[in-house]
């Protein structure tokens, strides 16, 4: 494939110290050469060598491409009356998602393709590189194989969550419906999924149920993460780190031994400040996690009922804005965090080797994504080394 080099690039973020400035590897005056999917060269832009093709940045900014681990993005239907409802006051609970199942289990294949396919387009313009996709509201053996199947044609990072809420057919029946999650449906499902999730929390699954669904997956090869701590204080994070969880998702709620645990882990603490601002909610506390040393990621939450965006950069504001990250931390976590929560390291950076997703930003600097909250700052996206949006 033809070398493609990116030049007069003001400053780089490449997530490798060894290459710049700081935890984000900063490199001012920089260039990138591209080999066809990968990164082959990165460096100050009077040592880039010749490439085929170019392209000036005109001294903006370049960053890697967000990893977005946490999107809920297979459903029908639209909630915008329950959001209307909580702004006026009614509290949020989890039992508001029984409304997009019964919307997604009346939906054709192709209507589920054509929303799934919308939405991952519009993150790409936003920046979005790599996205997770879970299933989780069909609630059925056939439903949820069919999410699944249908995410796996726009991602490789599909997430099996059966155990989303407890299905309507099984409200007097939890157990039975658990053993469905860990029976039927898991041998229908595991094939086409790589992570099997839990959400741990009053009005869905509490810690033994959790811990069922997540070791039943386990056994068929697939890899745990869970929705932990979001509505409340609870055992979804102490699970995630004990049975070696890639990420513990949501963590609003944390104790003193919660935060030990995370820091003190390999799992990644995913937090999803759009479903706080959505929910009117406390937000999580990233610097606690943060100075305890934890590893974090920021996330979309990409849903119909608690977070409807696809949009990072929103998130990276609002993290910087409410949540004590500085400006730094908040693009490490979105990028560099991500592809931890998903276990990769492929993605995430801007190093010889790694997959050649990039973002050009309308800016100087990285830290106009906080800086200029709302303003589309993404110009160019390059995914896997091909233009994918400007």
């Amino acid at each position: 494939m033809a070398s493609f080099l990116i030049d007069n690039i003001a400053s780089l973020v490449t997530n490798d110290p060894s290459l710049g400035d700081g935890p984000l590897g900063v490199l001012r005056d920089a260039a990138v050469v591209l080999d066809g999917e990968r990164i082959a060269w990165v460096g100050p832009a009077g040592d880039a060598p010749p490439a085929d093709a170019r392209h000036d940045a005109a001294g903006r900014a370049v960053i890697p491409g967000f990893v977005d681990s946490h999107a809920h993005l297979v459903f029908a239907g639209d909630r915008t009356d329950e959001f209307a409802a909580r702004m006026a006051g009614q509290a949020y609970a989890a039992g508001g998602i029984r409304t997009t199942v019964a919307a997604t289990r009346a939906a054709t294949d192709e209507a589920l393709a054509a929303n799934l396919e919308r939405l991952v387009a519009e993150a790409a313009r936003q920046g979005t590189t790599l996205i997770e996709c879970k299933s989780g509201y069909g609630l059925t053996v056939d439903d949820e194989a069919r999410a699944l199947r249908l995410a796996g044609q726009v991602t490789d990072e599909v997430t099996y969550l059966g155990a989303h809420v407890v299905a309507p057919e099984y409200a007097d029946d939890p157990a039975g419906y658990v053993d469905l999650v860990t029976g039927p449906m898991l041998d229908a499902c595991a094939p086409h999924a790589r992570w099997v999730d839990v959400f741990c929390e009053r009005g869905a699954f509490d810690g033994d149920q959790a811990r069922a669904v997540l070791t039943a997956g386990m056994a068929r090869g697939l890899v745990p993460r869970v929705h932990a701590n979001q509505l409340g204080p609870g055992p979804g994070v102490q699970l995630a780190v004990e049975l070696g969880a890639a990420s513990a998702d949501h963590c609003t709620h944390l104790t003193d031994a919660d935060i030990d645990a995370l820091a003190g882990s390999a799992t990644v603490a995913t937090l999803l400040p759009g479903a706080e601002f959505s929910t009117r909610a406390a937000y999580p506390d990233a610097r606690r996690l943060l100075d305890a040393g934890a590893t974090v990621a920021l996330s979309t939450d990409c849903n119909p009922g608690s977070s409807f965006t696809t949009s990072v950069p929103f998130c990276i504001a609002v993290a910087v804005r409410e949540m004590g990250m500085t400006p730094d931390e908040a693009v490490w976590s979105a990028t560099a965090g991500g592809a931890a929560a998903l276990r990769r390291t492929d993605v995430g950076r801007i190093t010889p080797g790694a997959r050649a997703d990039l973002v050009e930003l309308d800016a100087p600097s990285h830290v106009h994504l906080a800086y200029r909250p709302g303003v589309p700052l993404v110009r160019t996206v390059w995914r896997q080394g091909a233009l994918v949006g400007t």
